[in-house]
């Protein structure tokens, strides 16, 4: 009988109906004895039939089923570790973090802390600008109490708070430190209730704030590397030809809505119109010039501005436009850009396109012969839905590509691959092309800028994935929900667009002549590159 079932009596202590395997050496036994009684076998004397037991052998004594065997020996206390590293278990969680946990990795909402929207909508659309957040976090040293020096610092704090995800979260400090900073944020109506502020005018105070201090390893300000737009105004006199430049530096595109606006595009190029009054040397008096803006050098991150707010006289208050004003998810700055940068981005543009055509072709292919393949089930031979002898002549080869008539020029091309194969491959490096990805929308809803609420849309850098950030709440979107935000009527309408540049893999002996052309080096990580968007 290879077991059998043993009484076990230690002191006091008396263990029934443990079974023993005879198959096994007795000192697997006694690891049982040591499981149950703590006592290393090493010092356990066990007494069966008046014999002390032996470790390798059951010697004559073997035992029958219900005999009582005597265990003697002390217990030894082992110190046990817990885990460092213990299992969590989404029911153990509290309530709090199992609500949160599906949108943990996109960040955390933020409490309204009293007609807050405008910041917390603003900061959510700040920190999706990861090189932002990485240089900020570099930066946190030697900041300074002044009230600067405190905002860029409660703002690093909020960032990493973000970071963290999971429950939303009261911005007491930061708030604090936007207020003390800009009193203007801390205006007060009737009864005393904190007012509704207008979300640009928080971004663009919060930029300069972290522009002053905020450098990268050269000493410029971050700021201006990531949205600065550098600009070159033209303005020409039609009555003496008289032209005047001057160059500047933008951190927005202002979109001009007016009656025949019909797109984005068309607001900003009515934004960068300009007539202006100066002084005619020639004509001694005043007199018009009319102009346009144009960009020279293109940010990383672009930021427009819909101009929906303006105001109304015989009210006293900031009314909005609420026309209809589409928007794409991809922007084009090529129109807006000067002839000398106009010319520095055809290779990337060309570049970016012949991407994109390849990207195409790739997913043609790829779709003609997984319609090709033949049938991993097939149907029994003479059947009408099986392949077939005929099919299978008909099927191409594992070696040949999908579609006859482009089998010559992919034999020629195989045929020099392995050539060039040894070839060490060009240097490459990226540049921008013109073109911005939409990367986060900052919205308002109702009639005035005095009034409404503020909502912030992200797209998740990581999967691509739409994100409403309305105060404490998060709530996955579609692309095409954000492309609804355009205006007419009520609705949430967009106020912020930012958009990311999208880059192309160019020659980097090309594009060592291209200037701001080329993509920033901190930058490069964070730039989706053609045919990834």
């Amino acid at each position: 009988m290879a077991q059998v079932k043993v009484n076990v009596k230690w002191g006091k202590e008396t263990y029934n109906d443990i079974e023993l395997d005879m198959s096994q050496t007795p000192l697997v036994f006694k690891s049982q004895l040591f499981a149950l009684t703590g006592v290393p076998p090493d010092r356990q004397k066990v007494m069966l039939k008046g014999t002390l037991l032996k470790d390798d052998d059951w010697g004559k004594a073997a035992p029958k089923a219900g005999m009582t065997i005597m265990l003697m020996g002390s217990a030894e206390a082992v110190p046990v570790e817990a885990p460092k590293d213990l299992p969590k278990f989404v029911e153990d969680l509290p309530e709090s973090e199992q609500e949160h946990l599906d949108t943990k990795r996109f960040g955390a909402g933020l409490h309204n802390l009293g007609n807050t929207c405008y910041m917390n909508s603003t900061m959510q659309c700040m920190f999706a600008v990861q090189p932002l957040r990485e240089a900020l976090y570099k930066s946190t040293a030697g900041l300074g109490s002044d009230p600067t020096g405190k905002l860029v610092a409660a703002t690093s704090e909020l960032f990493k708070d973000l970071e963290n995800g999971g429950a939303p979260f009261p911005p007491y400090a930061f708030l604090m430190a936007l207020r003390s900073k800009f009193p203007q944020f801390a205006q007060q109506g009737a009864g005393g209730v904190f007012a509704q502020q207008d979300a640009e005018e928080c971004w663009t105070n919060v930029m300069y704030a972290l522009r002053e201090k905020v450098k990268d390893a050269d000493g410029k300000a971050v700021v201006d590397k990531l949205f600065g737009v550098p600009t070159r105004l033209t303005l020409k006199c039609e009555e003496s030809g008289e032209q005047l430049s001057e160059d500047g530096m933008s951190y927005t595109l202002k979109v001009n809505i007016e009656d025949k606006t019909a797109h984005v595009s068309e607001g900003v190029a009515v934004g960068l119109r300009e007539e202006r009054e100066r002084t005619s040397a020639a004509l001694g008096r005043t007199a018009l010039f009319k102009g346009a803006t144009q960009l020279t050098a293109l940010p990383p991150y672009l930021t427009l501005q819909m101009m929906r707010f303006f105001f109304r006289r015989d009210n006293q208050q900031k009314a909005k436009i609420l026309k209809k004003i589409p928007f794409s998810l991809e922007f084009d700055a090529f129109e807006f850009c000067s002839d000398e940068l106009k010319k520095e981005l055809e290779a990337p543009r060309a570049a970016h396109k012949e991407a994109l055509d390849r990207a195409i072709e790739a997913k043609k292919l790829a779709k003609k012969a997984s319609s090709a393949r033949p049938d991993p089930f097939p149907h029994p031979p003479g059947t009408l839905t099986g392949p077939g002898p005929a099919a299978d002549a008909a099927a191409p080869s594992a070696s040949a590509p999908a579609g006859g008539d482009v089998d010559m020029k992919d034999a020629s091309a195989g045929s020099s691959g392995a050539a060039s194969t040894s070839a060490p491959a060009a240097a490459t490096t990226k540049a921008m092309t013109g073109k911005y990805e939409l990367a986060g929308v900052v919205t308002h809803k109702g009639r005035t800028a005095d009034s409404g609420h503020y909502v912030a849309w992200v797209k998740q850098p990581s999967d691509g994935t739409w994100v409403c950030f309305d105060d404490e709440k998060l709530t996955v979107r579609t692309e095409e929900e954000v492309l609804q935000l355009s205006g007419g009527g009520d609705w949430h309408m967009a106020y912020l667009l930012v958009y990311r540049a999208v880059y192309a893999d160019v020659p980097a002996a090309a594009a060592a002549g291209t200037g701001e052309a080329a993509a920033p080096a901190a930058m490069e990580a964070d730039a989706p590159a053609a045919g990834s968007a």
